[in-house]
């Protein structure tokens, strides 16, 4: 109550139980008999409902562990157990830091911020040097993925030729995947000693990273049948007894824009073919957001595209440690924790930027 009397007004962000109302009625759609009728409608409706659901689990996990937090009080208070005492600030800063998160979470309004994530990895130029570099890459991000709790899947693998990897598709699974990724988009520079040069001189390598939106059945990207040329192979493989004797692999062009993809990693061609397809259905929505982005950069100004010479970040081992974020301007002299996927704050700077310059 204030002075006047008056109940104080309260703002929400997270009303709960209004998108349990969405849902329902959002549901009740779905129930239709002429909900498929019109398909680009119904698949926003689902998308919707999906991601109301996630909102709300997130939300009522988060009163959850409120409410155990405040009954491990009342233990502790009325049984005076110093050994309960000693968790509650633990339990505390685990909920904080959840509210922190979550209030981030904020800056990821985008339209398929939520999604999951595509990302591809490509060494530069310097062979062995650079497809090195391109595998400490693959181990950062599945590291980071590890400590976010989500899930990741490697679609396809160049391996290569001495050491490291000459590419890399992996898929990120996991709410907001690709609006924390979506930054990581560029060419990303290392500056070490190389383990690989017998006089231990200094090199520089590149990498280029591509993010994309995971292209679920959901989303709209249509793809005519006349548009794509599906290929057959049989997959490479380590011989022997484990060569594949049928042809499980396959490649997909897209003709309209020239686009291909790969995919070998199933022993079933079917697998293989649904994977391809998701895979192209997320380099069509990567082109058209790239459209889009571009169309804004005019009006905005420069517009930096994830090209060779473009470097978006540095990671120095050599003669210091240091990554540097050349965006905005942020550094950290702890690359070893970098480079074992303590990414968060270099990607918290990154969106912040953008939401300020918008």
């Amino acid at each position: 109550m204030n002075s006047r009397g008056a109940s104080p007004t309260y703002w929400c962000v997270f009303d709960v139980a209004s998108k349990e109302k969405q849902i329902a009625q959002l549901e009740q759609e779905t129930a239709q008999a002429d909900f498929w009728q019109d398909r680009k409608k119904a698949q926003e409706t689902m998308r919707q409902v999906s991601q109301l659901k996630a909102t709300i689990t997130t939300w009522r996990n988060l009163e959850q562990s409120v409410a155990d937090l405040a009954a491990l009080v009342d233990i502790s208070v009325a049984e005076k157990d110093s050994s309960l005492e000693e968790e509650i600030p633990a339990e505390i800063e685990k909920i904080e830091h959840r509210l922190e998160e979550l209030e981030f979470e904020l800056h990821l309004g985008g339209e398929y911020d939520h999604s999951g994530a595509m990302l591809g990895i490509h060494a530069g130029a310097g062979g062995t040097e650079s497809q090195d570099w391109a595998q400490m890459l693959l181990r950062m991000y599945l590291r980071w993925a590890e400590r976010r709790g989500y899930t990741s899947e490697i679609i396809e693998s160049s391996a290569g030729e001495e050491a490291g990897i000459k590419s890399v598709l992996i898929e990120v699974k996991g709410e907001y995947a690709y609006g924390y990724l979506k930054g990581e988009r560029g060419v990303h520079r290392l500056v070490r000693i190389s383990p690989f040069d017998a006089s231990h001189s200094r090199h520089t390598s590149f990498a280029l990273v591509e993010v994309m939106p995971a292209g679920e059945s959901s989303v709209d990207v249509n793809i005519s049948t006349d548009d794509i040329k599906v290929d057959v192979f049989r997959s490479s493989g380590p011989g022997g007894q484990h060569m594949q004797k049928t042809s499980s692999a396959v490649r997909i062009t897209h003709l309209p824009t020239g686009i291909v993809v790969t995919c070998q990693n199933e022993r079933s061609q079917l697998r293989n073919k649904e994977t391809a397809m998701r895979v192209l259905r997320s380099r069509l929505l990567e082109l058209e957001l790239e459209k889009k982005a571009d169309e804004q950069a005019k009006l905005k100004g420069e517009h930096i595209t994830a090209e060779w010479g473009n470097q978006i970040r540095s990671y120095v081992l050599h003669p210091y440690k240091m990554v540097k974020d050349h965006r905005t301007g942020y550094e950290t002299s702890n690359a070893a924790a970098v480079l074992e996927g303590d990414l968060d704050e270099l990607l918290k700077a990154y969106l912040r930027s953008t939401v300020e310059s918008s």
